[in-house]
């Protein structure tokens, strides 16, 4: 098994309700941060994603079919050279309505998972995630709106200019099944488009309340 989608797109553009739809179409098993919080073995491969060390893709995702979401977004072109034939999906949502997402979740908890009691490897693990994206991909603002905002459109951007069109769908999880049907060759399931994920989810995952 190899991965045969790869997703480029930034946490809080409905990766988790993506993922649970490529399940439905048997892209699964999926990765996502979902899985790498419940699997302390992955955390080492992330650190060293985060450190600029090489990393044997083959490796952490072995037995997936599917990645979407951070920490895997991040490496996108380096997925995107290691599975060749994998199709990239990128995830896009309105620009106000991500930073109102990302900000009541991915973006507060960076800054709150210091003082929280997490797991080690949680703990190790949101290390790597802040480095990756606080830092890397925001620059360290990360909590500043236009900052973040241009951070996402860079993404957008870079993935466009990289990734030629037939291999590439911009994607809107409000489009539901059809397009992303299309794009992988599938038939449209009959049930509604899976929707997951709230702010309120979110914080659930970690026992804590956004304050």
């Amino acid at each position: 098994m190899t991965l045969a989608v790869i997703g480029s797109g930034f946490g809080r553009t409905g990766t988790l309700s993506l993922k649970n739809a490529l399940e439905r179409l048997d892209f699964g098993p999926r990765h996502h941060m979902e899985e790498v919080f419940c699997d302390p073995d992955q955390v080492p491969h992330w650190q060293a994603a985060a450190a600029g060390e090489a990393v044997d893709w083959n490796r952490v995702f072995a037995g997936y079919r599917a990645q979407v979401d951070w920490p895997g977004a991040h490496v996108w072109r380096e997925l995107a050279a290691a599975f060749p034939d994998a199709k990239v999906v990128h995830n896009v949502r309105l620009e106000e309505s991500w930073w109102k997402s990302f900000s009541a979740t991915i973006a507060l908890f960076l800054t709150r998972y210091p003082g929280m009691d997490l797991p080690p490897h949680i703990r190790a693990m949101s290390d790597a995630a802040a480095a990756i994206i606080a830092r890397q991909t925001c620059d360290g603002l990360y909590a500043e709106r236009d900052a973040a905002l241009a951070a996402y459109r860079k993404r957008t951007e870079d993935v466009r200019a990289a990734i030629p069109r037939e291999r590439l769908l911009v994607f809107d999880v409000a489009e539901g099944w059809e397009p992303l049907c299309r794009f992988l060759g599938v038939p449209v399931p009959a049930e509604p488009f899976p929707h997951h994920n709230t702010t309120v989810q979110f914080w659930e995952h970690f026992g804590a309340e956004r304050t």
